[in-house]
């Protein structure tokens, strides 16, 4: 692990010295920086997430992590002693910290679970439209006469593109909670 402090870190993230620090770090299972300013947390994460071309995720309770939040490609704020500066400026929000692991792993493997599907569905579901279209112009021999009538495209766009999101978003669960919980490395089994 590598523990750096504020001092230090002013001189670890100098231009000339900001690559040697990154090597530093990348060979570390943690790095931790303490008494930091927040101009410095948020310039550690814009360090890794520009010059690794890494999604960077940070976690704050305050309004000193507000800067560090917001450059992070995803931001967690916790709501806490410090005041709700740190939720506002957060895409999503926890009451305490110990929710963070049921954020990440449940949740996060569920989301991106759901995604990766519903990407699949919308690919499929318009080249079968199109397939539709293509032979239905053979038939009718290229007259351009139009297929369907507008109320049933807009019945087909309504029925196939709002109902399975909602019915994938509260139903779809392809691991359990508790197994998710107890076996974090499924989180990497979809990507």
């Amino acid at each position: 692990g590598l523990v750096i402090d504020g001092r230090t870190l002013a001189y670890a993230l100098e231009p000339t010295l900001e690559d040697k620090f990154l090597a530093l770090a990348k060979r570390c299972r943690s790095v931790l920086c303490c008494r930091s300013t927040p101009i410095q947390k948020s310039m550690v994460v814009k360090l890794v997430r520009d010059k690794l071309k890494a999604m960077t995720l940070a976690i704050g309770d305050g309004a000193n992590d507000v800067s560090m939040i917001q450059v992070a490609d995803v931001g967690v704020g916790i709501s806490g002693q410090e005041g709700m500066q740190a939720v506002m400026a957060s895409d999503f929000a926890i009451p305490r910290f110990r929710h963070l692991e049921k954020l990440l792993l449940v949740h996060g493997h569920w989301c991106y679970s759901r995604l990766a599907s519903m990407v699949l569905y919308f690919f499929y579901k318009n080249a079968m439209f199109v397939a539709l279209l293509f032979w239905y112009q053979f038939y009718c021999g290229f007259s351009g006469s139009s297929m369907v009538d507008q109320w049933y495209l807009i019945f087909f766009n309504l029925l196939f593109s709002s109902l399975p999101q909602l019915i994938t978003g509260v139903l779809d669960k392809d691991v359990p909670a508790e197994v998710l919980i107890a076996v974090p490395q499924l989180y990497k089994s979809g990507q």
